[in-house]
């Protein structure tokens, strides 16, 4: 459908074809369709930025569903660790291929405070940067789970980490069942804010770096429209940042 976006991603298909369900009912809602591979291009090209910056450093990616990220970012000398849920974590097991050297899966609950501990591994808690992506998950939560994600990356992420998340606008709260593909899911959207220096402000060692609209997608028009609906919005409908870990203290971690 936009071919120019193509990600060519080798484990889709792979985990489709497993779970013996098919795309094609949702590829109907196409302005989804469109965001999700904007999104998973700006994410690669950030991405690959930031590892040609710290090419040893490792990425972490909270939320990760079936997403396999370290397919692009993999250079060989850099590792990575997808965490989710248990249940997540055995569902990729089962359906995706084995992991690549330096990739591991790895449980985790980002909605418990304390969870950068759960980590382990020394990688984490070392003075190299975390890329960490965390998308298509802080609008699922509430307020105050997003705090505790965001705080937890503000209190141990090392100097120079990035964060790759992405958010909607305090409109679009409660209105899952408008929106195409997500009502099929049952899930509801529960947390967003106006711009990505709302998010940035939840810990001091948080810095707004970049923000970018899913109206970009669309090109002029796209741009047209948002500025049509911001005074009912007060902002993008979707947007996808970057935030940055500032110097500062990092706070010991215990069990």
């Amino acid at each position: 459908m936009f071919a120019h976006l193509d990600p060519h991603d080798r484990d889709a298909q792979a985990a489709f074809d497993a779970t013996g369900a098919g795309a094609d009912e949702f590829l109907n809602d196409w302005a989804t369709v469109l965001n999700i591979l904007w999104r998973t291009d700006c994410i690669k090209k950030m991405g690959a930025a930031f590892f040609a910056q710290h090419p040893d450093s490792p990425g972490l990616n909270l939320g990760a569903g079936l997403s396999t990220y370290f397919q692009w970012l993999d250079n060989g000398a850099n590792s990575w660790t997808d965490t989710d849920l248990p249940e997540v974590i055995s569902l990729r097991e089962l359906l995706l291929a084995p992991v690549q050297l330096h990739c591991r899966n790895h449980p985790l609950d980002i909605m418990q405070p304390g969870w950068w501990i759960g980590l382990r591994p020394k990688r984490y808690r070392d003075a190299k940067p975390v890329l960490i992506i965390c998308e298509g998950v802080l609008m699922y939560l509430g307020a105050a789970e997003v705090a505790v994600v965001l705080r937890e990356i503000g209190e141990h992420a090392p100097a120079g980490s990035e964060l790759i998340t992405d958010f909607i606008a305090p409109a679009l709260i409660g209105k899952a069942a408008f929106h195409p593909s997500v009502r099929r899911t049952g899930a509801e959207f529960a947390s967003g804010a106006h711009n990505g220096q709302e998010l940035a402000n939840t810990h001091p060692r948080l810095q707004l770096l970049t923000q970018h609209s899913a109206a970009e997608a669309y090109g002029w028009l796209g741009h047209m429209a948002e500025f049509c609906w911001q005074p009912y919005t007060s902002g993008p409908l979707y947007s996808l940042i970057r935030l940055g870990v500032t110097d500062g203290a990092v706070a010991p971690l215990s069990r």
